[in-house]
This record gives structure tokens, C-alpha cells and sequence, in this order.
């Protein structure tokens, strides 16, 4: 054997060195099984979520069956409409006392208003007391108040005596001295074709032989009133109720969400808060235009509520929610996109939804034409929340709510 066939020899026969390079293979098949059991535990994992989600999605049928509408892009919230926290100078009048005094009227200085617990209160000072019940207990629960009963638009007859909208049980009088109540008209009624489902707000007028009132929906009650803004449902109307003959007439119909109504000063035609489509509607109620409508204003910076007059002659708007521009409306985004609106339903209840409204209170004085004379806001609802009606009486601007546990005044001469 020569030399160089000895040293190959010697070089197959060398010793193996022992390195961390020799255990490379088996911890690399570790990691491999390790990394797919991660990855089955965790798609098994995501798949257990989603299962009751995509059954939520495809086999749920949603509770609404939205329109497409379309709103305009939302007025700048400058000039009149500049944010400001003027409503945060009210002040808070019986906390956890009054629970959603949606609207007011005042006989002298003696205040009148509906709670969410079926109940019209007199309110002398610093006192309260219970005038009426209109409906019949338990009260106090979304379950009940179709039968506990809901005091909404409350006015004050030329006679003195008080004019009622509950919202599901009809129009009543109330005495404001006795309490007693009288039935006007009752919500069982059949009023061209449809029974009245949501009657809302009303006027009178001044000889007190006819009110005018909205029923918004005869689809939804007032207990599902998310229900009715995100479905926009056309299904509201404006009705004529005559004191003396009894007679029902529908005036208008076909709108979204009436909410709030207010006769003009001529009687002939009513201002009609159109929730939905934040805007104001006037609908001719006599004379040569009636039954015909106009917009009063269009394009609110929010969602308008009650409408009630103002000292110099024009309209007090109440509106809890707002449109920012510059900002992000959710309404808005929603308003053409009904299959996102039929999801967030089968996902969530009206409790959870009304979470994510931004509580945002915004108060304008319109004059008549709709301008915009001045406004005021509590920006994140630190003092008054759920705005739904500003009544000013003796210089002071009294705020209701159709939800927070209080009332508001705001001295008008310091803002």
C-alpha cells in the first residue's frame, strides 16, 4: 500500500466530532410538530367562535328589514352651529327623581311633564307631585310599558286643562288641578286602514277644538324606536283629531320617523320633525295648500326630536344625537347599507346599540325659513344627556329627556 492510499485511508476512518450540528435534524422535526399542533389547536379555536357567529349570520332572520335612503353630506359645524358647552351651564334639577320627563308644558309657574314610569307629575318648586297614572302597573321595565303606558308630547289647552300623547295608549285630557283623566282617542282605533302604533307628540289649537299629532310608526312601538330609525321605514304619519265630532284624518303620511310637531302661528300648516331624514317637514294642514308639504329645513347638523316655540318667534329643535362634519356619522354610513344594518341587529339588542350613540346634546333656535339663529351643546353629554325638548318659559330654557333620570334649566340670559 503506498503512501497516499494509507492517508485516505486514515482521513474515512477519522474519528466523528460530536457537535450541537448532529442534534439539528431532531429538533427540527420537534419544532415542525409542535408549530402544526399550535396551528390545528388554534384554527380549531377560531372555528369554535365563528360556528355561533356565521349560525347568527346565515340562519338568524333580523328583527329589521332596512331601506336604502340617502342622506346629504352633513352641514359644517360651523358658524351657528359652532360646538360650544353652553348646555353644560344647566343645571340638574331632581336627580334619580324623574326618570325620561320627555316633554313639558307649564301652567304659570307650575310645571307639567310624562316619566318613563307612566306617570304625568306637577312640579311646584322644589316639589313634585304624581297629577296622573294612565296606565296600569308593573311599571318600570321595557316589558311592562306597553301596558304601564308612555307619556310623551304634553300640551296646555286654551281651557287650561292638559292634552296628553301616550305613545301607547292614545290621547287623553288631564285635569290639572283633579288628575282626572279623560280618553280622547285610543291607540285600538283603525285610522285609514292602520292602527295607530306610536303616537308621539301634539298640538292644539287655539280654540281648542282640534289636535294635530304624529303617530311615527305603525310597525314599531316606542320600545323599539332603534329599530324603526335603522329600518328608516316611510310608515309614519300626521293626524287631525277633532274634539268635537271625534274624527280621526290622516293629514300626511309616508314619513320617516315623525317625531316632534308644532302648529305655525296661523294654524293653517304644522312644522313635523322627520327623525330619520334630520330634517323638518311643513305640512299644510288648511287653507289653499292643504294637504301639501314642504321642507322647512333640510340637512340638520343632527336628529331632531320635539319642536316648541321660542319667545322671539321662532322654533326651539331638540336633537340627542348628532351628525359631525368634520367627523364620522354612523347613521349616515349605515343609510345605504341595509346588510350591515340586518348583521348589528342579530348581534346585538337595542340596549347594547344605544352604547355606541355618541351622547352628544344639541339645542337650536330656528327662526321662520329654517335659519339657524343660535345653539347650544353639551358635547359628550356631561350635563344634559338625551336631549328630546327645550320649552323656555320666563327666561329659562327647561330641558327634557326621553332617558336621563333628571331635568335640565338653562338661564338663557347667560348664554
Amino acid at each position: 500500500m503506498n503512501e497516499p492510499e494509507g492517508l485516505r485511508f486514515r482521513r474515512l476512518n477519522r474519528p466523528q466530532i460530536i457537535t450541537d450540528e448532529t442534534h439539528e435534524p431532531q429538533y427540527k422535526n420537534t419544532s415542525t410538530y409542535s408549530g402544526k399542533v399550535f396551528r390545528v389547536t388554534l384554527l380549531t379555536l377560531v372555528a369554535f367562535l365563528l360556528f355561533p357567529l356565521l349560525v347568527v349570520i346565515f340562519l338568524l332572520e333580523s328583527p329589521i328589514q332596512p331601506e336604502v335612503f340617502s342622506l346629504n353630506e352633513p352641514p359644517l359645524m360651523t358658524g351657528c352651529y359652532e360646538p360650544n358647552l353652553k348646555l353644560r351651564q344647566a343645571e340638574r334639577l331632581f336627580e334619580e327623581r324623574l326618570i325620561g320627563p320627555e316633554s313639558l308644558a307649564n301652567i304659570g309657574d307650575v310645571l307639567y311633564t310624562g316619566t318613563a314610569d307612566g306617570k304625568i307629575v306637577k312640579i311646584e318648586g322644589r316639589n313634585i307631585h304624581v297629577l296622573a297614572t294612565i296606565g296600569k302597573p308593573p311599571c318600570g321595565s321595557r316589558e311592562y310599558e306597553h301596558t304601564c303606558g308612555r307619556p310623551l308630547g304634553i300640551r296646555v289647552g286654551p281651557n287650561g286643562t292638559l292634552f296628553v300623547a301616550d305613545a301607547y295608549l292614545g290621547l287623553f285630557e288631564v285635569n290639572p288641578v283633579t288628575g282626572e283623566v279623560k280618553s280622547l282617542l285610543s291607540t285600538g282605533k283603525m285610522v285609514g286602514g292602520r292602527r295607530l302604533g306610536f303616537v308621539n307628540d301634539l298640538d292644539v289649537t287655539q280654540d281648542g277644538k282640534k289636535l294635530y299629532f304624529t303617530d311615527s310608526s305603525s310597525r314599531w312601538q316606542r320600545r323599539d324606536f332603534m329599530h324603526l330609525i335603522m329600518e328608516a321605514t316611510a310608515d309614519g304619519r300626521v293626524l287631525e283629531y277633532d274634539i268635537e265630532t271625534k274624527e280621526v284624518t290622516v293629514m300626511m303620511e309616508n314619513l320617516r320617523f315623525p317625531n316632534g310637531i308644532q302648529l305655525f302661528p296661523d294654524e293653517e300648516s304644522v312644522l313635523v320633525a322627520e327623525t330619520t331624514m334630520a330634517r323638518i317637514r311643513r305640512v299644510h294642514v288648511s287653507g289653499l295648500n292643504k294637504g301639501g308639504m314642504d321642507t322647512f329645513i333640510d340637512n340638520l347638523p343632527g336628529f331632531p326630536d320635539n319642536i316648541r316655540r321660542s319667545s322671539s318667534g321662532g322654533y326651539w329643535v331638540a336633537m340627542s344625537a348628532v351628525r359631525p362634519n368634520p367627523g364620522f356619522s354612523m347613521l349616515d354610513f349605515l343609510s345605504q347599507r341595509p346588510w350591515l344594518k340586518k348583521l348589528i341587529f342579530k348581534l346585538f339588542s337595542q340596549d347594547t346599540l344605544l352604547k355606541f350613540v355618541p351622547r352628544y346634546s344639541l339645542v337650536v333656535e330656528l327662526q321662520d325659513g329654517g335659519t339657524c339663529v343660535r345653539s347650544f351643546h353639551d358635547p359628550h353629554g356631561m350635563v344634559a344627556a338625551y336631549v328630546s325638548e327645550a320649552h323656555e318659559y320666563n327666561g329659562y330654557l327647561y330641558l327634557g329627556s326621553f332617558r336621563s333620570p333628571y331635568l335640565c334649566k338653562l338661564d338663557l340670559s347667560k348664554v
